[in-house]
């Protein structure tokens, strides 16, 4: 038997858009003339490669739209490539939305033995297996009620009891899984890890990048439909992380100034002097912040702020308030921010950086929320910034 359970080569899938109705003639022959006929391509994916050995686990992650539910849809079948092959090896099971695979005028026992025989399974086989599948599923009564009668939760339970309980050599499994309650989820996680103790082969889908992580063995990160990254769990969990916070910076970012002075680079590292936009709890942050001159000016300032995701300011200071002299600005150069103690709560933050006169009246540069960085903590407190407190009695 081969070492390998899924192999994919050069695997492509596009979509054809055609135009809807309603428009005028003028907006159809513009249209035909940009696409001759009507019709627009989106590669949903494009030149994905990848091969997950048996009994691995893979994760994929991504934003919206990076393509993820698309490639679990062709590994399971239910769509074709439009380019490349896939060669996949033993039974593969499937969750990949919701309710799909059941007939919503049928019961959910005749559906469980409906989705075995898709499968290939005979009916005394499921017969054999309905009751773990019952019991994994929790639904009481309802299993001998039309599915379209069921809540999102009572159809993900059952799907995936189905998906785990048929014993298959591959399971994919989509966001769904979000759909369940806390305890479901936790039944869920317990299965998948009977499953890696068993050697079975999983890709697995979701947002909640802590349980990827704990659950698998090398992630894929997807962008619109192309690989950016592959490995082990936490380095592309941070190569996401990352990517993510400089997307969100340019979606938030605003520039304006005379631009006499202009700000034109910035460098986030921590004390190693290695490269970073992720910072722990209580650890030092630094940021060398680059500058150019167009037209010599006066002393200056330089200032940063920093902001949450709800475009709060947490903080924000500058050279002058610190009490250091920025004398004339001639030529190109650089100024270091250190922020010695990170004292923030978990999550993702925004940095502004600005230069102007020593007055105030100049406005050379500013570019506001410009910068993402992330912070990561276990420190448990109210609010955003972290505040030392001392109690006494009496």
């Amino acid at each position: 038997m081969s070492d390998i359970a899924i192999q994919v080569e050069g695997v492509g899938k596009r979509f054809r858009l055609r135009n809807a109705g309603g428009r005028t003639l003028k907006s159809m022959v513009m249209d035909w003339i940009r696409t001759p006929g009507g019709d627009r391509d989106l590669w949903a994916l494009k030149d994905v490669n990848f091969t997950v050995a048996r009994g691995t686990t893979l994760g994929l992650i991504g934003a919206n739209g990076a393509g993820k539910s698309t490639l679990l849809a062709l590994l399971a079948g239910t769509m074709m490539p439009s380019e490349g092959r896939i060669m996949t090896s033993g039974v593969i099971s499937s969750l990949l939305e919701l309710g799909a695979g059941f007939h919503p005028d049928l019961t959910g026992r005749e559906n469980v033995f409906l989705a075995g025989a898709i499968m290939g399974l005979t009916r005394e086989q499921m017969n054999r297996r309905f009751d773990a599948i019952l019991e994994f599923a929790d639904i009481g009564r309802f299993i001998d009620q039309p599915v379209k009668h069921y809540s999102s939760g009572m159809y993900v339970r059952l799907g995936f009891a189905v998906a785990v309980e048929v014993d298959p050599e591959i399971l994919l499994v989509d966001e769904v899984l979000a759909v369940g309650d806390a305890s479901f989820q936790r039944k869920c996680l317990r299965r998948m890890a009977e499953f890696r103790e068993q050697k079975k082969t999983m890709l697995i889908i979701s947002h909640d990048l802590n349980t990827i992580q704990s659950v698998s063995d090398r992630i894929l990160f997807l962008d619109h439909g192309r690989v950016l990254g592959e490995g082990e769990p936490g380095k592309v969990i941070g190569q996401y992380e990352s990517f993510s916070r400089s997307q969100a910076g340019g979606e938030r970012r605003r520039e304006w100034g005379t631009r006499e002075v202009v700000l034109s680079g910035t460098e986030f590292f921590d004390d190693r002097g290695e490269a970073t936009t992720k910072f722990a709890w209580d650890q030092p942050l630094n940021v060398r912040i680059r500058y150019d001159v167009n037209t010599p000016v006066g002393p200056s300032t330089f200032g940063f702020g920093i902001s949450d995701e709800e475009g709060r300011l947490v903080h924000g200071s500058n050279t002058e308030i610190e009490k250091v002299a920025i004398p004339a600005l001639s030529g190109p150069g650089s100024v270091v921010l250190r922020i010695p103690r990170l004292n923030l709560a978990r999550g993702t933050y925004f940095f502004s950086f600005s230069v102007h006169s020593a007055d105030h009246k100049v406005n050379y540069h500013r570019l506001d929320n410009a910068f993402a960085i992330g912070v990561e903590s276990e420190k448990k407190f109210e609010g955003i910034c972290y505040l030392p407190s001392e109690w006494t009695v009496g």
